[in-house]
């Protein structure tokens, strides 16, 4: 995954303030490092191979049984895990359903599958009282359907979800209190669901020897000095474009960490996601001549679905050059296409190219994307770990639905 094309690319700004953001990265990461080092950052030791679960390989064992796995919650809560099963889908011998909002078609989808019998259900709020999460709890499963073939994943506090579990006789996990959701990927929040796909979880987990590894240090320092400097310069929106659909979850799990950890103070970077070659018929154009507010990411696969090719028996004269050519040429081709063009205008971007085979490689992705994020909320000068604009709209849904 890393390599020369990971570094932006194209700066349109005076290289004296990126080398001045550059200098104060370096200071900044030296900090960081010795923060880790003090265990001063506690919700990254879960990032890390020592880190202890809480559940055993008695637990793994036994719902491994099941042939389907049904996980429930919202954002930091399930974005992770849905990101894990899309990006090893291919290896994965289970089927894998995920309620993470709420919408009528997802229950009548569920309602229509014959799989209730040979499921399991997992179900994850860190509060405990997640609306949502309740909500599509108590819409679909019954309590008779749910009993003895729970997993509730939550603090150890008094809470809804906590009582429930007391009802169904659910196995309960602790979603350590100190672990936000959208950082909880490789706590207990992503590996049981992991494990329980077959995955081999330790192997996600190498924080220690990523950040003595200098050329993860390095585009990490460089990435994060150009994306500070893009935001002083008005480039305050990080666009992903996926040319792969298997990443897309990935982008919806990185879209939720930039997010809600640094839009504080009237700051932030709004990250958004864009799905290629399909946008190049509706935003490219915007990307390419609309405002210069905007920096790129590319992801793309180099391990990827190659099994359809263009027939050759209806291509008219004039597009010769399909004809049996792979799907997966075709996508790649488009996706050179836009980084000559963008070069050519002197956008900016950067691209991860994904083989898509191992643990390693995604637990990397989620350790380099996490620091990236904490270390711009340090040179930004924001907290990271809260988000106490979201509470509003809880306290003001749980006054309208009181009423």
């Amino acid at each position: 995954m890393l390599n020369k094309n990971n570094f932006f690319k194209n700066f349109s700004f005076h290289s004296k303030k990126l080398n001045q953001n550059l200098t104060r990265t370096k200071k900044i990461f030296k900090s960081f490092k010795s923060d880790l080092e003090n265990f001063e950052i506690p919700l990254l030791q879960s990032y890390e191979k020592k880190y202890l679960h809480d559940f055993s390989s008695t637990i793994i064992k036994k719902y491994s049984k099941y042939r389907n796995i049904v996980i429930i919650g919202m954002g930091g809560s399930i974005l992770g895990t849905k990101s894990i099963y899309s990006f090893f889908k291919t290896k994965i011998n289970k089927n894998v359903f995920f309620f993470d909002n709420l919408d009528e078609d997802l229950h009548l989808k569920f309602r229509r599958l014959k799989i209730l019998k040979n499921s399991c259900f997992i179900i994850i709020s860190k509060s405990g009282n997640t609306l949502e999460t309740i909500t599509n709890l108590s819409v679909v499963f019954s309590k008779s359907l749910l009993k003895n073939k729970s997993i509730i994943i939550t603090e150890t506090k008094n809470n809804n979800l906590n009582d429930i579990a007391n009802k169904i006789n659910a196995e309960i996990i602790e979603h350590k209190n100190f672990i936000g959701g959208r950082f909880s990927v490789l706590s207990e929040v992503g590996m049981f669901p992991a494990a329980l796909m077959g995955l081999n979880i330790n192997r996600f987990k190498n924080l220690k020897k990523l950040i003595f590894n200098k050329n993860f240090v390095s585009s990490l320092i460089q990435n994060v000095a150009n994306i500070y400097t893009f935001n002083m310069y008005g480039k305050k929106n990080s666009v992903i474009l996926s040319y792969d659909s298997d990443l897309n979850d990935l982008g919806y799990w990185y879209q939720q960490l930039v997010a809600e950890s640094l839009a504080k103070k009237r700051k932030g970077i709004t990250p958004i996601i864009s799905t290629l070659p399909r946008d190049h018929h509706s935003l490219l154009q915007l990307y390419l001549d609309g405002p210069k507010d905007k920096f790129f990411t590319f992801f793309s696969s180099s391990n990827s679905k190659n099994k359809y090719k263009v027939s050759g028996n209806i291509i008219p004269s004039s597009m010769k050059f399909l004809k049996n050519k792979k799907l997966k040429s075709i996508i790649d081709s488009q996706c050179e296409a836009a980084k000559i063009v963008f070069k050519s205008h002197k956008i900016p971007f950067r691209h991860f190219v994904f083989e898509k085979k191992t643990e390693e490689e995604l637990g990397m992705t989620f350790t380099y994307f996490v620091l990236e994020t904490l270390l711009l909320a340090r040179l930004m000068n924001v907290n990271p770990f809260n988000q106490p604009a979201v509470e509003k709209i809880k306290i003001e849904t749980r006054k309208i639905l009181s009423r």
